[in-house]
């Protein structure tokens, strides 16, 4: 993999659940200085943030919308509308679920739905108009801390659709390290800006964590990388960004988190998180992923069995039962229910939303059948994982299962 696809990989991360950013509305005095436009003194804005983080990005926009039609001369406005569009499509086309980027197999995924052409006009029509209004600030006064802050957040969102839906990485890293840039340049300006700190500090430490030839790659795109100093910097944003801005660097911090092996910490995030947004199946989902990840496997399966029983019982905005489904699949896996792994499996594959997922389904459950001196159903799931698509690496591990039988590591 290029070095510089690896590095949008992970800047793509910091983005997958939402990039919540402060708007400003133009006061009676038009002299006096824009007052920004939040959740704790916007109710469109409040009630937005509030359906865009349960997942109803349909309502979020519409919300964001009403906001933006208040103050048509506010980038951050149109930033949230923005932000609900590009969610609602990741959504739809299968690329919110965070287990999905545990590999680097995330870079040649399939999206399990065609991108939209509606959808990328209007986001295109999103990203000029809200550059065009932070332009009109800062060639009024380059050192608007507003101003960079918005065009920053634009350009994270352009990288985050540019990489994730488009596919296109090199564009994506070039709108990424842009942005990095206009809120390293805030906070030279204003040191207490922490909403600032939340791409800074995502920037920080996905370069940290890079190998030594994507660091090279990363120093000449002019970023450079400190672990500790990212996650210190997210710390900061949880506690004292605004609420739309910290909700944002908890779900980035609780990734890293994760990857770091603090699990304690990154369980207590998304716990919260869960009272907070309980109508999100992905969060619940995380928790559990988070519990599974730390070891504590039979409490993970009576988290994924309670996520699975929200899914039923019309707990969440919406549910794609195959997240949570695959992942009790390989909870029960890990304490050796192969049974119990196998029906989780089928009931994944069963899903028909994502093809990759229930291809990587149909395999797992096909071993499980194996260790379960079960061959004949074994083989005909591997003969279903090739028929699914017979050009991919679980295609192939099904050819060599087919020849010989699989075995528990």
């Amino acid at each position: 993999m290029k070095p510089y696809q690896r590095l949008l990989h992970v800047v793509c991360l910091c983005c997958l659940l939402g990039l919540g950013t402060p708007g400003w509305s133009a006061t009676a005095d038009s002299g006096s200085p824009p007052v920004p436009t939040r959740v704790d003194n916007d109710a469109n804005t409040r009630k937005g943030f509030d359906h865009f983080y349960n997942l109803e990005y349909e309502k979020s926009v519409h919300d964001f919308e009403l906001a933006q039609q208040a103050h048509p001369d506010d980038p951050f406005a149109v930033n949230h509308t923005l932000a609900g569009v590009i969610f609602k499509e990741l959504l739809r086309i299968g690329a919110l679920d965070t287990e999905a980027y545990a590999a680097d197999s995330f870079l040649n995924k399939q999206a399990a739905a065609p991108i939209d052409p509606k959808v990328r006009e209007r986001v295109k029509q999103l990203i000029e108009q809200s550059l065009a209004l932070s332009q009109a600030r800062l060639d009024k006064n380059p050192n608007d801390v507003d101003a960079l802050y918005a065009r920053g957040a634009t350009r994270a969102l352009r990288a985050t659709y540019t990489g994730i839906v488009e596919k296109a990485w090199f564009a994506g890293l070039r709108g990424a390290v842009a942005a990095r840039h206009d809120e390293e340049r805030v906070l030279e300006l204003d040191p207490n800006y922490v909403d600032a700190k939340v791409v800074v500090g995502t920037h920080l430490y996905i370069v940290g964590s890079l190998s030594w030839p994507a660091k090279v790659a990363a120093s000449v795109a002019g970023l450079s990388g400190s672990k500790s100093k990212g996650l210190d910097d997210l710390r900061q944003a949880v506690a004292g960004g605004h609420m739309e801005v910290a909700n944002d660097a908890k779900i980035v911090l609780a990734l890293f988190l994760r990857r770091e092996q603090k699990y304690a910490e990154a369980l207590k995030l998304v716990n919260g998180m869960q009272t907070d947004f309980p109508r999100n199946f992905l969060v619940a989902a995380e928790y559990a992923h988070l519990m599974n990840a730390a070891g504590h496997g039979p409490e993970a399966i009576v988290a994924y069995r309670k996520v699975l029983a929200g899914c039923r019982n019309n707990a969440y905005s919406l549910c794609r039962i195959e997240v949570p489904a695959y992942g009790l699949g390989e909870a029960l896996r890990g304490q050796r229910d192969y049974a119990g792994a196998a029906e989780a499996y089928e009931l994944a594959a069963g899903s028909g939303h994502d093809g990759e997922l229930q291809q990587k389904s149909t395999l797992a459950a096909g071993e499980m059948y194996d260790l379960l001196q079960k061959r004949d159903t074994a083989l005909e799931k591997y003969k279903a994982v090739i028929a699914e698509n017979s050009a991919t690496g679980s295609a192939d591990l099904a050819r060599h299962y087919m020849k010989q039988a699989y075995k528990s590591p």
